[in-house]
């Protein structure tokens, strides 16, 4: 499938992957519209830090997700949609669990219902790999169970069955791309290498985390936005649940200690109880297999591999170490 002259909206294009995404799509010549969510600052998050020549060609729609006629007009005249749009900290789902049903679960049934209304041609719609729980075996294939160990990772797994419900009903034309970890510039600080980098960056050698323990595949953002790329161009993609992640898995405690050792600073790691899950809802274990993504899409991880995994670390470290960049972030709080 060609993406062509199409009209692509993408939601939640003010977010991390969506604002990669969103400059991807633009700087290869494609007609965007950017679904912001509205609010009373005008605000188009991380978009706004893009190069003029980029936001000049996006058309920027503000609206919100969890209503209807919001949702009608942003999917009006548009022929794929990229939903990204969701509430995704793992640990404010503890204190909002409502929130996070409204906006994933009720926001990503409005989206079905636009797109089915004006036969919108692909609908690439956004998981992720916390609807496994901690691995039951690995690495985790596609067929692996779904284990909502918190309310997030449950209102996705929700989402993603109205979609495939809405496929299976009416025949929706909907790809579910399920990316594992993704890290890179412009991440918010809930995320761990965000936090790390940030403490590290603003002078402390004594950094906070919570559990070390755990493992994770973690995806190089531009490997992501490649993979929702390659998702709505590819024929055999509707009606799939595809993995997108670099097959390699390292402790967060090791993943520290690699930060730390690219910037050159000798590290004390601090577990404060605060950052750690309740003991059941943490996953342990995240492990991608992405054999399904290489046959299907043609894709597969460019920032794969420890050598990849610490190539994307520099460019992150990096971009962090801007002090332009570091001022849009609270360092000395915890981001929940």
């Amino acid at each position: 499938m060609s993406l062509g002259p199409k009209k692509i909206l993408i939601t939640g294009a003010e977010g991390f992957i969506g604002s990669h995404l969103t400059e991807k799509l633009i700087k290869s010549g494609y007609d965007v519209r950017a679904m912001v969510m509205y609010n009373f600052q005008n605000s188009w998050g991380w978009l706004e830090d893009l190069p003029n020549e980029i936001l000049d060609n996006a058309e920027i729609f503000t609206g919100d997700i969890r209503n209807w006629d919001s949702v009608r007009q942003a999917v009006r005249g548009c022929d794929i949609i990229f939903h990204l749009a969701a509430l995704i900290g793992i640990p404010y789902s503890y204190q909002s669990p409502e929130a996070y049903v409204d906006t994933n679960i009720k926001g990503t049934l409005n989206m079905l219902q636009a797109a089915r209304e004006y036969g919108v041609e692909k609908i690439v719609h956004t998981s992720t790999s916390e609807v496994y729980g901690t691995a039951r075996f690995v690495p985790i294939t596609e067929e692996h169970s779904l284990q909502p160990q918190s309310p997030y990772s449950a209102t996705k797994i929700a989402a993603d069955q109205i979609a495939l419900s809405f496929y299976n009903s009416f025949n929706t034309p909907v790809a579910i791309i399920r990316p594992f970890n993704t890290y890179g510039p412009r991440q918010s600080a809930r995320a761990v290498i965000p936090t790390i980098i940030t403490q590290l960056v603003s002078g402390n050698r004594q950094i906070k985390l919570g559990d070390q323990q755990p493992t994770r595949d973690f995806n190089y953002v531009k490997d992501t936005v490649a993979g929702f790329i390659a998702m709505a161009a590819a024929e055999h993609s509707v009606g799939e649940i595809i993995n997108i992640g670099s097959s390699y898995e390292i402790s967060i405690g090791d993943t520290a200690r690699l930060i730390a050792e690219i910037m050159g600073i000798e590290v004390e790691i601090i577990t404060e109880t605060d950052r750690l899950r309740p003991k059941k809802s943490e996953v342990k274990r995240l492990w991608a297999d992405n054999t399904k993504a290489k046959q299907l899409l043609g894709w597969e991880p460019v920032y794969g591999g420890h050598n990849g995994f610490r190539k994307g670390l520099v460019e992150t470290i990096n971009w962090f170490s801007d002090p332009t960049n570091l001022k849009k972030y609270k360092v000395h709080l915890y981001n929940v």
